[in-house]
């Protein structure tokens, strides 16, 4: 009876050493702009909230830029599309290193993480327009609530200082590069304006000479980013959304080693590109888009309004039901078996989590609404609300087992050898038990020693002058 046990795949089970170093790394700069994330939209709303408001609309609608080229635009324009291709452009990396080097490369490791992700975007899809239906309203904003801002879930864990273990951590980042995906394709077929093929004809030819510069293995950002910046701005100018640059650039990169290397070019730009999407990007791009007016008559709306009450549902009950249905529906009827340290309740916390959708739930929700500026407003203050609900709700279901938690990051972490791999990965190893028999050998000597010298200390305290 146990045969068949033994070979059902672990659900949320040790990562490889090489992937838990690299989330730790990843999701340590996204901790920390998800930080600044935090502090930018607490800034953006006070600003639009005071006297200041005026000034906020002022530097939000300021335009810049070569008018001759089509890059006349607005302060917020220039975030949303500008800044968010920086953000894509990482997006891009990760995608393609799970799909080469990550969780995504084993299709039937994939399955379940993709499985969830998408039942986690059709499902707060179908609560906006069941709601939407039901009350009348627009169904354009089918597509806010579907994305997660990993950046925003990760800094409200680092507030509430829950230290998830690496495999939740690991199907969190999953859950949230798979979601960027379909954002990034949604994004691309629904929110296309008029195409003018010359320019995109154009973001092609570029594309290509940046991807042949690539397989040739020529270096220098002197080269790379002139060459980025016109692969943006006819992408821009193509009707295609910009962002889709970012994302298409980003794949090219390579993200396996060879031989010799230690880290890969698509790894070694991501670590130097990570904490300007992260720190700069991401912030400001919160900063002149997160400034909605938040007053009485908004906040009415936003429970009250088809559009608005459909993305707040969307995000807190969509979103959890959604990733917690299709990850238990995916584990049934899979070999997938859970981790015995962990409970389904642990995956309906994360699943809660993933339920704060901001940046790109932001972008969405502008682009589906454009032109109708007092309901843009309401959709994003809706947008904040429903995260700002989704956080605390996840807040308190993983306050509930955060002694687990920090029991299993803790064994995670422990290096009692100080060889600067953590003590799990080593148990199997005949080397690592003869290193810790040394370690424990040497401190017995030393607490002997130390004996020793107390003992010979007292007898020559007693011994006459």
């Amino acid at each position: 009876m146990a045969a068949p046990d033994s070979t059902r795949r672990m659900f949320l089970g040790r990562l490889p050493l090489p992937e838990r170093n690299y989330l730790a790394d990843a999701l340590r700069t996204e901790t920390v702009g998800g930080v600044l994330l935090l502090l930018a939209a607490i800034v953006a709303l006070i600003w639009a909230n005071t006297p200041l408001g005026d000034s906020y609309t002022s530097v939000q609608d300021f335009h810049l830029g070569p008018a001759s080229l089509g890059l006349d635009l607005s302060v917020q324009h220039w975030a949303a599309d500008g800044l968010l291709a920086v953000f894509f452009f990482v997006a891009g990396i990760e995608l393609k290193r799970e799909l080469v080097a990550g969780e995504l490369r084993d299709p039937q490791a994939a399955a379940l993480p993709v499985i969830a992700a998408i039942c986690g975007m059709a499902m707060p899809a179908l609560v906006y327009l069941l709601v939407t239906t039901a009350g009348g309203g627009s169904t354009d904003g089918w597509a806010v609530p579907t994305a997660t801002d990993i950046a925003f879930a990760l800094a409200v864990l680092a507030v509430i200082g829950t230290s998830l273990p690496s495999a939740l951590r690991a199907f969190l980042l999953t859950l949230a590069v798979v979601d960027d995906l379909f954002a990034i394709l949604i994004i691309a077929v629904f929110f296309t304006e008029d195409l003018n093929f010359a320019a995109l004809g154009g973001a092609f030819a570029a594309l290509a000479v940046f991807w042949f510069l690539l397989r040739k293995q020529v270096r220098g950002w002197y080269v790379y980013v002139p060459l980025a910046l016109v692969i943006w701005g006819l992408m821009y100018n193509s009707g295609v959304h910009a962002t889709i640059a970012g994302v298409a650039m980003g794949l090219m990169l390579r993200c396996t080693r060879r031989d010799g290397e230690q880290h890969s070019p698509g790894e070694q730009i991501e670590h130097l590109v990570r904490p300007l999407s992260a720190g700069l990007a991401v912030p400001l791009f919160a900063l002149f888009s997160a400034g909605v007016t938040v007053g009485g008559d908004a906040l009415g709306h936003v429970f009250t309004r088809p559009e608005t009450l459909g993305v707040l549902l969307g995000l807190v009950v969509g979103k959890a039901i959604g990733i917690f249905g299709g990850t238990w529906l995916a584990a049934r009827f899979t070999s997938a078996q859970l981790n015995p340290d962990l409970a389904w309740p642990d995956v309906f916390a994360v699943a809660s989590l993933a339920g704060i959708g901001f940046t790109v739930s932001l972008l969405i929700g502008e682009l589906a609404f454009e032109g109708d500026a007092a309901l843009t407003d309401e959709i994003k203050a809706s947008v904040l609300v429903g995260s700002l609900i989704a956080a605390v709700l996840a807040c308190i279901l993983l306050k509930l087992r955060v002694r687990t938690y920090q029991s299993l990051y803790a064994e995670e972490e422990r290096d009692d050898d100080l060889d600067g791999i953590p003590d799990i990965y080593e148990q199997d190893n005949p080397e690592y038990h003869l290193r810790m028999a040394a370690i424990y050998e040497e401190k017995a000597a030393e607490h002997r020693r130390r004996a020793q010298v107390a003992g010979a200390s007292r007898d020559g305290g007693d011994s006459p002058a």
